[in-house]
């Protein structure tokens, strides 16, 4: 394995960032969390703590890009350093598009979209002074493809993907870039989901999942990599999975 580094994961109070963040604990990393939901964080940094780990949290929006500098900043005070930026936070409120969730809409583009750009913004400078850095962007298998009720959601992950990979085109190769894209994972995702159709209809495809914890050795194996190798994309789906 490369050497410990200073991890930065947003989302991070559950799903695929909680499992992240014991699994690069647990590796040695040096983890600093982020989230709206500061209980579950704190439960999340003591269990680490308790396991041998070295963690931390802040609390964090994303869609605020003042919040995400302080965030960054922290982090940095703490650490010393910051040599990776996991932005992981999403929500997905699926609804067809004639429903006119307005709102959701915009929900969506603000977390996914802006929350994504914002921790660039946030901490590609601070990786530039210091001659390397790495941001893992999840997206999904939406980024891929199009799905009924999925039209706003797909748009939001294609557009990580597209910012990540003018990101790693714009890097001199000190700043690695990977995107990391679940299919069907247990998460709280599927819970943000208001319309009725939209959320059987997602009941039945999440039959077959597989845990957090295997986006997570996906993020690892990406972030342990040594510093000439870029690991860009990454798509992790249950074996059982036909889309």
């Amino acid at each position: 394995m490369s050497e410990h580094k200073v991890i930065l994961i947003t989302g991070a109070s559950s799903g695929i960032g909680a499992a992240t963040a014991r699994k690069l604990a647990a590796d040695g990393h040096r983890i600093f969390l982020g989230a709206r939901r500061t209980e579950q964080l704190e439960h999340l940094v003591n269990e680490l703590v308790e396991a041998g780990g070295t963690a931390a949290f802040r609390r964090l929006d994303v869609t605020d890009l003042a919040d995400f500098r302080s965030f960054v900043d922290a982090a940095h005070q703490q650490f010393g350093r910051v040599d990776v930026v996991v932005n992981n936070a999403g929500v997905m409120p699926l609804s067809p598009l004639g429903a006119l969730n307005i709102d959701e809409w915009n929900r969506m583009i603000d977390v996914n979209v802006r929350g994504v750009l914002h921790g660039i913004a946030a901490a590609l400078p601070l990786m530039e002074s210091q001659g390397s850095g790495h941001f893992v962007n999840i997206a999904s298998v939406g980024a891929y493809e199009v799905v009924p009720t999925g039209a706003v959601y797909c748009a939001t992950k294609f557009a990580v993907r597209a910012i990540s990979e003018g990101l790693r085109q714009e890097s001199s190769g000190d700043v690695r870039v990977t995107v990391v894209s679940p299919g069907v994972t247990e998460s709280e995702l599927a819970e943000s989901i208001s319309d009725d159709r939209a959320r059987e209809d997602m009941k039945a495809y999440r039959a077959v999942s597989i845990p957090a914890a295997a986006i997570a050795n996906a993020i690892a194996f990406a972030v342990d990599q040594p510093s000439d190798v870029d690991v860009n994309e990454i798509v992790v789906r249950p074996a059982a999975s036909v889309q």
